[in-house]
C-alpha cells in the first residue's frame, strides 16, 4: 500500500548523490590547494563555481521539467553531472577543475525542480511535509557520507579517487531511475488502490475543488509577491547551508586542529543529526497542519520557526567545547534544512497547477542560490584577510 515510498527513496538518494558530488572538493582542501598551488580565496571560487551556471540554469531547467517531464530531465541531469564529476578526477589545475565544476552545476540544476514536481505528482498532500523533508534530507546524508566515506578514500588513495567513486554512484542511480520511475498513472508496479489514493489526494482542497485551473507560466509567477517572499526566506536558509557545506571541514581542521579523518567524522555528526531531526520536523509539521487549509499558506509558520532555530549558529564563536559546538551546528543546520523543505512543501501547497511546479520551485531555488553563491566566496575572502574563522 506504500509502494510510493520507492519514489521517495529515489528522490532521497538523488539529492544525496547530488551533495556527495558537491562535497567531494571540500573534503580535501589542503591536498588540492597544495597540488594546484592556489590560495584560500581561489579555493573559495572553486567551491562556489558549480553554483555559477547552476544558478542561471535553474529556471530554464524548471521550464523544461514542466514541458518534458521529470523522468527525462532527471536522467539527463544526473548523466551530465556524473560525467563532469568523473572529469574532475582528471583535473590538472585551477582552470580545468573550474570547467568541470561549471559543467557539474548545469547538470545538478535539474534535481530540485524535477524532484519538487515529482513530489507534487506522487505525494498525498497530507504527507507532503514528511516526503519533502525526506527528499531534502539527502542533501544532509550526502555530505555525511562524503565526510566519512570520501575522507577514508582520500586518505588511502588520494583526492582524485573520491571523484571517480562519486561519479560511479551517480551512474548506478541513473540505471535504477530509468528502470523503475514512471508517473503514478503509468507505474505498473503500483496497486490500483494506492494509485487512486495518490491521484485523489495529491492536491490541496482548494486545487481539488478547481481541477481545471489553468497553468500560470513564468511571467505570472514572477508577479507574485508571495513567491518573492518565499524566495527571500529560502535564500536565508540556503546561505547558511552552503556555509556548512563548503567550509565546515576546513574550519574543523584549521581552527580545532583535527586530522582529515577526524574532521570527516565530526563533519558528519551535524549532517546526520540534522537529517533525522529534519524528517521529524517535517512529519510534525504535517500533523500540525492537519485540518488546516494548506492552500492558504499555513505552512509558513513552520518555515518561520525553522529559520529561528537556524540562528543558533551565532553562539559558536563563544564556545570552546567541541561537543557543544557540534550540538549547536546540528541544531542550526536542522533549522536550515527544515526551512528549505518546508518552503518546497509550501510552494506545492500554493501552486494551483502541478504543471507550474517545476518552474515555481526553480524560481525560489534561483533566488535562494543567489544567497548561497556568496557564502563560500565571502567566507574565503574573510579568512584570507583575517586568518580567522570566527
Amino acid at each position: 500500500m506504500r509502494k510510493r515510498y520507492v519514489v521517495y527513496g529515489l528522490l532521497f538518494s538523488l539529492t544525496a548523490i547530488n551533495y556527495i558530488d558537491r562535497m567531494a572538493l571540500a573534503i580535501a582542501p589542503h591536498q588540492i590547494t597544495t597540488e594546484f598551488n592556489i590560495s584560500p580565496f581561489m579555493l573559495g571560487l572553486l567551491l562556489s563555481s558549480f553554483l555559477w551556471l547552476y544558478l542561471f540554469a535553474l529556471i530554464p531547467m524548471g521550464m523544461l521539467v514542466d514541458r518534458y517531464g521529470t523522468r527525462l530531465v532527471n536522467a539527463w541531469g544526473i548523466s551530465v553531472w556524473s560525467f563532469a564529476t568523473l572529469l574532475s578526477a582528471a583535473s590538472g589545475g585551477f582552470l580545468s577543475m573550474l570547467v568541470t565544476r561549471l559543467m557539474m552545476g548545469v547538470g545538478e540544476s535539474t534535481s530540485y525542480p524535477a524532484g519538487g514536481r515529482v513530489l507534487r505528482e506522487w505525494v498525498p498532500a497530507r504527507e507532503r511535509g514528511m516526503a519533502t523533508s525526506l527528499f531534502h534530507a539527502g542533501s544532509l546524508i550526502g555530505p555525511a557520507i562524503a565526510a566519512l566515506g570520501l575522507s577514508i578514500i582520500v586518505n588511502s588513495y588520494g583526492w582524485r579517487s573520491a571523484f571517480v567513486l562519486a561519479a560511479a554512484i551517480g551512474f548506478v542511480w541513473l540505471a535504477a531511475w530509468l528502470i523503475w520511475f514512471r508517473q503514478p498513472e503509468k507505474a505498473s508496479w503500483l496497486s490500483d488502490e494506492e494509485r487512486e489514493l495518490i491521484l485523489s489526494t495529491r492536491d490541496t482542497a482548494t486545487v481539488a475543488h478547481n481541477p481545471d485551473l489553468p497553468r500560470l507560466g513564468l511571467k505570472t509567477l514572477l508577479r507574485s509577491k508571495t513567491l518573492w517572499a518565499i524566495t527571500f526566506t529560502h535564500g536565508c536558509a540556503v546561505y547558511t547551508t552552503y556555509l556548512f557545506l563548503t567550509w565546515l571541514p576546513s574550519y574543523l581542521q584549521a581552527e580545532k586542529g583535527l586530522t582529515l579523518l577526524k574532521s570527516g567524522l565530526y563533519t558528519a555528526i551535524p549532517y546526520l543529526g540534522a537529517a533525522l531531526l529534519g524528517i521529524v520536523i517535517g512529519t510534525l509539521g504535517d500533523r500540525i497542519m492537519a485540518g488546516k487549509s494548506l492552500g492558504d499558506g499555513q505552512r509558513r509558520v513552520v518555515v518561520a520557526a525553522c529559520l529561528l532555530m537556524s540562528t543558533l549558529i551565532f553562539f559558536v564563536p563563544f564556545l570552546d567545547d567541541i561537543r557543544l559546538i557540534l550540538a549547536v551546528f546540528s541544531l542550526s543546520l536542522t533549522g536550515c534544512t527544515a526551512a528549505v523543505a518546508a518552503n518546497l512543501s509550501l510552494i506545492n501547497d500554493l501552486i494551483p497547477s502541478k504543471e507550474d511546479s517545476g518552474t515555481a520551485i526553480a524560481v525560489i531555488s534561483t533566488g535562494g542560490n543567489f544567497f548561497g553563491i556568496c557564502a563560500p566566496i565571502v567566507t574565503g575572502y574573510v579568512i584570507s584577510i583575517t586568518n580567522l574563522y570566527q
